[in-house]
């Protein structure tokens, strides 16, 4: 994890994750165009806020960890970008995180 990264401290219950990279070729070499790429719909959990308060103040904790594969909508989450990072992440409160992905 870059230092970049470390700056950014998501609050309450978000997780920072990184998208998976699109297939830009075929095996064989053949370049897919970017409108028939499919739309990446899972990555990795990078950074983890402390988790959502009950009413009586207590936290809920946050059910993902760094290093997590999760799956993810089709849509939401807000798009970060960091300084001298170039890689794209984006920002979800976990309910909105559909399944962790186990290896």
């Amino acid at each position: 994890m870059s230092n970049v990264v470390k700056q950014l401290i998501p609050l309450l219950d978000r997780v920072l994750i990184k998208r998976a990279e699109a297939i830009t070729k075929t095996a064989g070499g053949i370049v897919i165009p970017e409108k028939a790429q499919s739309k990446v719909l899972h990555g990795e959990v990078v950074a983890v806020g402390t988790g959502s308060r009950k009413d009586n103040g207590d936290f809920i904790p946050i059910l993902v960890k760094v290093g997590d594969r999760v799956l993810l909508p089709e849509y939401g989450g807000t798009k970060v970008s960091l300084e001298n990072d170039e890689k794209e992440y984006h920002l979800f409160r976990e309910s909105d995180i559909l399944a962790k992905i186990e290896n």
